[in-house]
């Protein structure tokens, strides 16, 4: 399977995962705020730390993103684009923010495909330069004793999102079915997501996220020739087969020069490029370790 090589020591530990308290989200994002600020109001009327929520919809302007795309120097093994910020208002076709907290303050990872007055696109929104034009209903999957905290990462040289137990909370407490969780670079993103769930007794669930991969390699043989790409699943699941967890997931993709794909991708050969983010809710509960 493909490696990407980063510039720091690899890290022992290749996934990690909390869980917690876990709250169905629904709330509106009110026109003339930016979408951090938006969702980080949703996120604190409910109570909860972090999680995932999914956008479609609604008109935003200004609408900023960024692509993947390759490192101007050493420090990293791939980077971000100069700022798109398309003319006019922007329409959500569909995108998934997973919400944490960065420096202190509430911060927002957010890919997706959005339209604009030339035509589909996708990326990584910019969520704190993007403002809310028409009100947007969003929904998700909140936690409150669980979030993700960016923390520098060595071996990818980035800031990026670790699952953490919130102070005060205690992980698995209570025996909670929904997971926070992240995967490290290299690793193929089905097996991983298998083999947390294997070590949360999990046997089927329902996945959301986003993240990276290096290429994509789809079911039935088509692929994504570049190594560092945006994705957001758009449906993910995890079934008991041969009484094993066996996760299934249907993606959306954006390469570096700025072109979407999407389908489901085949497991075993989708290693992650840099981070992948995830949100794993169980739909049954299944005899295993907590």
């Amino acid at each position: 399977m493909r490696k990407i090589l980063h510039p720091g020591p690899v890290a022992p530990e290749r996934v990690a995962a909390v869980s917690g308290s876990p709250v169905r989200l629904r709330f509106t994002l009110e026109p003339g705020c930016a979408v951090d600020e938006a969702i980080t109001k949703g996120f604190e009327e409910a109570g909860c730390m972090g999680g995932f929520v999914f956008l479609q919809g609604g008109r935003f302007e200004p609408f900023k993103y960024v692509i993947p795309a390759a490192s101007p120097d050493a420090l990293h093994a791939a980077w971000y684009s100069a700022t798109f910020e398309p003319e006019g208002a922007v329409e959500i076709v569909r995108a998934g923010a997973i919400v944490g907290f960065r420096d202190g303050k509430r911060f927002i990872h957010c890919h997706g495909i959005w339209d604009t007055a030339e035509g589909p696109r996708m990326g990584h929104m910019l969520a704190r330069d993007t403002k809310i034009v028409d009100p947007i209903e969003v929904t998700g999957i909140g936690m409150k004793d669980a979030a993700f905290q960016a923390i520098p990462d060595a071996e990818t040289n980035f800031t990026l999102f670790e699952p953490v137990t919130a102070p005060g909370g205690q992980a698995g407490a209570g025996g909670q079915r929904t997971l926070i969780a992240k995967v490290r670079p290299n690793e193929d993103v089905s097996v991983a997501i298998e083999s947390i769930c294997s070590m949360h007794g999990i046997q089927a669930a329902n996945v959301f996220g986003i993240g990276s991969l290096n290429e994509v390699h789809f079911v039935g043989g088509s692929f994504v020739k570049s190594y560092a790409t945006e994705v957001l699943i758009r449906r993910g699941t995890v079934a008991r087969v041969d009484g094993q967890p066996r996760a299934r997931l249907e993606i959306d993709v954006v390469d570096m020069d700025g072109r979407i794909f999407s389908g489901e991708i085949l497991r075993g050969d989708n290693p992650v490029c840099v981070t992948f983010e995830l949100v794993i809710e169980a739909i049954e509960q299944d005899a295993g370790p907590a």
